[in-house]
């Protein structure tokens, strides 16, 4: 940072002064309006980096003469995950009101699509600036998220991606890694090998099919000697969850591991508790819900691997704000760091 970053904070008179144009030029860089030639708005960008200029967002909100309007569309179920995300959601509600920020919570019933995009085809870019969302990958739902993103909404992706959209931003772990980190603990906890079933909510949520993805990678990379069955889909709810679970002990009294890479965790545990077989067998579950930390300290499962719904959440929020108010490109978040936990480290 030059004598200017030093003394003080940065204003676009700086940025202006420094890439030597007009205070209309930097203005509609900052708000991505055209009007400017490339190698103009290159300029600008290179003199924000060079003096670390930091846009006053709450300035651009007063600015707008109107607050941000926030959706976040969540599936309704018995996932304790989505019931988390969307607690953090309204424990974020107050304190965005102060930052000129207004949040509206959706709840729709899980996996179902056509909801998911009648909902997204209703927004008005007049009561809604950005939608957050957890969603499947289907035909519908991509057709929704293009659409809205058409009409001025800035549509983000909350925990499961749909990389093949128009959506802005997507906030959530690296799922290809989850699933080879499941990997890689199974593989060393069988080291002689045995056969391993795998549980996923729905290979139509993106983050399922990377975690199956990750997850079967590393295993033919790293442990041949693991037999993999299914994935059999519980559609994330306890009770087909248990049912799976109970008819995988019965038909396969050799089990050696279970990796379920959705939720529907409750069920997991209840099954395994009843078959008497909790604690022989090594299980690896998502999200650390009061279920899995049940499981975690019976026995029941060796390892949740966490994402952080707090933390999902105010990124979503940072972002959210960024890209309305005009910022270029993607959000500017961090993937969201994965958590491992095991009985002994349990918070």
């Amino acid at each position: 940072m030059d004598e200017i970053g030093l003394r003080r904070r940065a204003t676009v008179h700086d940025v202006a002064r420094a890439a030597g144009v007009s205070l209309a030029t930097v203005d509609r860089v900052l708000n991505g309006r055209p009007g400017v030639r490339a190698a103009t708005a290159e300029k600008v960008e290179a003199a924000i980096a060079e003096i670390g200029f930091q846009r006053d967002l709450s300035a651009s909100l007063l600015a707008r003469a109107r607050d941000l309007k926030l959706t976040f569309i969540i599936p309704d179920s018995s996932n304790e995950f989505m019931a988390s995300l969307a607690d953090a959601v309204g424990r974020r509600a107050g304190q965005a009101l102060t930052d000129r920020m207004h949040i509206e919570t959706l709840r729709l019933r899980a996996l179902d699509a056509d909801a998911l995009a009648k909902s997204l085809d209703v927004l008005d870019i007049r009561h809604c600036d950005c939608a957050i969302i957890v969603a499947s990958e289907e035909p519908s739902v991509l057709a929704a998220v293009d659409s809205a993103s058409r009409r001025g909404i800035v549509v983000m992706t909350l925990v499961s991606d749909l990389p093949g959209t128009l959506r802005r931003h997507f906030i959530g772990i690296d799922n290809q890694a989850a699933g080879r980190t499941a990997a890689s603990l199974l593989g060393r906890f069988l080291p002689q090998g045995g056969k391993v079933a795998v549980i996923a909510g729905s290979l139509h949520l993106r983050d399922h099919s990377d975690r199956l993805n990750g997850f079967r990678s590393a295993l033919a990379a790293e442990f041949g000697g693991i037999e993999l069955i299914g994935p059999i889909e519980g559609h994330d709810e306890r009770s087909e969850t248990e049912a799976i679970v109970a008819d995988l002990l019965v038909r396969h009294p050799d089990l050696s591991g279970l990796y379920n890479l959705g939720a529907g965790n409750a069920g997991l545990v209840a099954a395994l508790d009843a078959s008497g077989r909790a604690g022989a067998i090594r299980v690896i579950a998502h999200e650390l819900t009061e279920p899995t930390r049940k499981g975690l300290r019976s026995g029941a499962i060796d390892v949740v691997l966490d994402q952080n719904p707090d933390g999902e959440i105010r990124a979503a929020l940072a972002a959210a704000r960024s890209l309305a108010l005009g910022g270029k490109g993607k959000g500017a978040t961090d993937p969201i760091e994965i958590g491992i936990f095991l009985r002994d480290n349990l918070r």
